[in-house]
């Protein structure tokens, strides 16, 4: 009889034991969640940068002691709290984009990219997040700053962002422009335009405007509606999320939450975005 309970008692013992040990094994897997890892170069004010706080909710950059923010990780949190995802930033150089996606090192793009024939080969993207107008920046005291078109440019020595359709599209459209090397990043066509190397430099409207908070003698010229602006298609000015073409479902899900925005949100944004860039402090 003794026997018979000890071993009653072991086998419930052993049973309980087992069952404890599935429940405390499932319970981490079920509180998991999933991480959205964001690619943008954190130097491109006002769509994203580096700073050295959380303030505003800037979102801390992958093995990194400092903070993103601005537009794009703006765009990027809305994103991530509507999937139910964890948000992780990670910084790249601008030419390290586009490979990291294809690569599968990170999920998708959010860095003011335009939405290219040329990109749309190598990965997919979502509807547009911003739409941005292409303008010139030049010196308040430069000849050509009463320029009204792109003919009044002509002869002008000027450069603009590597890899950009400023650059490869735009500035060649200027007649005999003196077209120098370009820069690696935007901050730096903006030393070479403030240091008077060049005299015009080719952007999009939210990177001028938080240009001239921190170089007021600067001066936008804005061409558009105008018969001698630049010549560029609704894809080169659409700005989009690059993401693997090996996960369509993923663009398909950020196409949902971007659905629910306007126009109008967008702006409102990038004008909050703008506000608060370390440019100008």
């Amino acid at each position: 009889m003794k026997k018979t309970l000890v071993l009653a008692l072991v086998l419930l013992i052993c049973l309980t034991g087992s069952l404890f040990a599935q429940g405390t094994k499932e319970a981490p897997a079920a509180s998991e969640k999933k991480v959205l890892k964001v690619a943008m170069e954190c130097g491109y004010a006002p769509y994203n940068w580096t700073q050295t706080t959380d303030a505003n909710g800037a979102v801390p950059i992958a093995n990194s002691k400092d903070y993103a923010y601005g537009y794009d990780v703006m765009m990027a949190k809305l994103i991530a709290e509507k999937l139910g995802y964890e948000l992780q930033i990670m910084k790249l150089d601008w030419d390290s984009l586009v490979p990291a996606v294809q690569s599968g090192t990170v999920d998708c793009v959010i860095a003011g990219q335009s939405i290219t024939s040329e990109r749309l080969q190598m990965v997919d993207f979502t509807t547009p997040y911003y739409y941005a107008s292409i303008v010139v920046l030049t010196n308040k005291d430069n000849k050509y700053a009463s320029a009204t078109g792109i003919t009044d440019l002509a002869g002008g020595t000027c450069t603009s962002q590597l890899g950009t359709i400023w650059y490869d599209v735009c500035l060649p459209q200027i007649p005999n422009a003196n077209i120098l090397p370009a820069q690696e990043s935007a901050p730096a066509m903006l030393v070479a335009l403030n240091s008077k190397r060049v005299d015009y430099i080719c952007t999009d409207m939210p990177t001028a405007k938080a240009a001239i908070v921190a170089y007021p003698s600067m001066k936008i010229l804005d061409f558009t509606g105008s018969k001698d602006d630049f010549k560029v298609s609704d894809e080169e000015i659409n700005i989009g999320i690059s993401v693997s073409k090996k996960h369509p479902e993923l663009t398909k899900a950020i196409n949902g939450v971007l659905a629910g925005l306007t126009v109008d949100d967008f702006n409102a944004m990038m004008e909050q975005a703008i506000a608060v860039q370390p440019l100008s402090k």
